[in-house]
């Protein structure tokens, strides 16, 4: 049995409520693909209600934590020190399209360190989660970074500009949160993306460095311009060396 914070508890609890409205949500923008209408006011008002879910639900128990949010930004409350930082849809353009590949995610933030993480895929129910020095799970089975040493073995993942500029093994799938996840669970060896937000990345970052894999540091840049690198120890080096013009 694995032992979790009450601060994972509640984010459980908060996305597994916020997942249902997503998931129904979802049924609809598939319909509404095929309308006149079109699906964009539709996602724009699921990103806020699933907003509005994670923030009610959080701050039930933890009244004083600040928040850092993709759709309201900033909420300072009294304690500035402890922030969750949410993601309501990562991967909203393949919501939109009707592509069953996005996630919803929290990271709480204490002293300017990411110590929980949580990404959870409600179509694939697949909930990826790590705690600061307390390892990376995937619905309760212990994650580990992929250990191929060879970079021609290897599959990376990154945005339209960084498959572009790579002559890696690439994929772009649309989700960065579900990128990260996938590197912490061996799927992927490595993910780059330049000017990227802090909330697309918070809780993955944490996946990867728990899962036993390499993020570079990403206090150096500010929130919404964030580049950056997470493999597994063993290829981190020579995928750093492919992107020195990147």
């Amino acid at each position: 049995m694995i032992s979790i914070s009450s601060n994972l508890n509640i984010m459980i609890k908060a996305v597994e409520k916020a997942s249902k409205s997503v998931i129904r949500d979802f049924g609809e923008v598939e319909k509404l693909q095929v309308s006149k209408k079109g699906p964009y006011d539709f996602v724009t008002k699921t990103d806020k209600h699933v907003e509005k879910i994670l923030i009610e639900e959080l701050s039930k128990t933890k009244k004083n934590y600040s928040f850092l949010s993709e759709e309201v930004g900033s909420i300072k409350n009294k304690d500035q020190e402890n922030v969750w930082i949410i993601d309501p849809i990562d991967g909203t353009t393949n919501f939109l399209h009707g592509i069953p590949h996005f996630a919803i995610c929290i990271a709480l933030q204490s002293k300017k360190e990411i110590i929980s993480g949580l990404i959870f895929d409600p179509i694939k129910d697949e909930m990826f989660f790590a705690e600061k020095n307390k390892g990376a799970f995937l619905n309760n089975h212990r994650l580990r970074v992929s250990n191929k040493n060879s970079i021609e073995d290897c599959l990376f993942s990154s945005n339209h500009a960084g498959v572009r500029f790579s002559d890696l093994n690439m994929r772009y799938s649309g989700c960065a949160a579900l990128d990260l996840a996938y590197v912490a669970s061996g799927r992927l060896d490595g993910f780059f993306h330049n000017k990227i937000n802090l909330w697309n990345v918070a809780a993955g970052a944490l996946l990867v460095e728990e899962a036993g894999g390499i993020v570079n540091d990403l206090n150096q840049y500010p929130i919404n311009k964030i580049d950056i690198r997470a493999a597994s120890s063993v290829i981190y080096d020579e995928m750093l060396g492919t992107l020195k013009e990147f």
